[in-house]
């Protein structure tokens, strides 16, 4: 890879789970120049493959990857010269000027575009619905399970969101913990832990939050986080395999390679 393209700054909107797989791809191909843009308080449910998870502890390491909470310009440059990715708390995008990146990555997964314009650099990428490539962005990237994940698409959308989970081992609705109303999410379980169908996981509110099948906690937000009704709370693998607990999935290893695909083009 020549000097001139490994030197890219790259600027990835977002920090969870397939924006994280995304910076991992990208940073071992020799980019180094990555910074992400996160909320003060992200939602991450698959927190052990979540770079947003240095918002809280200053540093999370994903595959030998490790990526560094940075406050300002500079702390990101000090990241850099560690080969660290840094992850700041920059919802709006203001220090995009800034760092001057050559590619822009919305991949929040917000399912709607948040703010994300052809004009904030060279290349600009969207994963999933809520983008028109040739009107928000250069190019989308296809995020639905089926035939078509990782699709580049240089003319049009992906297709709409289904609100259906991906399914894994026969499982797909089943398969995922969702708050039974608002209010405050209570948990002592840890990701990694083997639940049975009608183990109590948590609360919301006093209302007890039960996993619904066998297998592995894959994922779980924070406890002590403020919910929505039916907002994501966890996920259960029935493939029983805690070491899928701390590695990036297959789902999101297709739309990272996809996202390179697009930088090297």
């Amino acid at each position: 890879m020549s000097e001139s393209i490994s030197n890219l700054t790259i600027c990835i909107k977002g920090a969870g789970e397939m924006a994280s797989a995304v910076a991992w791809r990208l940073h071992q191909a020799n980019f180094h120049r990555i910074f992400m843009l996160e909320v003060p308080r992200p939602l991450a449910v698959r927190r052990r493959v979540s770079f947003c998870e240095a918002i809280y502890d200053g540093r999370q390491t994903i595959e030998g990857i490790t990526a560094v909470q940075s406050s300002n310009p500079h702390g990101v440059t000090a990241a850099w010269k560690k080969s660290h990715i840094a992850v700041l708390v920059d919802p709006e995008g203001m220090f995009i000027p800034a760092l001057e990146p050559d590619v822009v990555i919305d991949a929040i997964l917000a399912k709607r575009n948040l703010g994300t314009h052809l004009t904030q650099a060279p290349l600009v990428i969207g994963l999933g619905p809520g983008f028109e490539a040739g009107r928000d962005v250069h190019t989308v990237i296809e995020t639905n399970r089926g035939h078509d994940l990782g699709r580049i698409i240089t003319r049009g959308r992906a297709e709409p969101n289904t609100g259906i989970p991906g399914r894994i081992a026969g499982f797909a609705a089943r398969r995922v913990l969702r708050a039974p109303g608002p209010g405050v999410f209570e948990t002592t379980a840890r990701i990694g832990q083997l639940i049975k169908a009608g183990d109590v996981v948590g609360s919301v509110t006093r209302r007890n939050v039960s996993a619904q099948i066998d297998g592995i906690l894959r994922g779980l937000v924070r406890s002590g986080t403020r919910v929505t009704a039916q907002m994501k709370l966890g996920d259960i693998d029935p493939r029983g395999k805690a070491s899928y607990c701390d590695t990036i999935s297959d789902k999101a290893r297709s739309i990272s390679g996809s996202v390179l695909e697009v930088v090297l083009r």
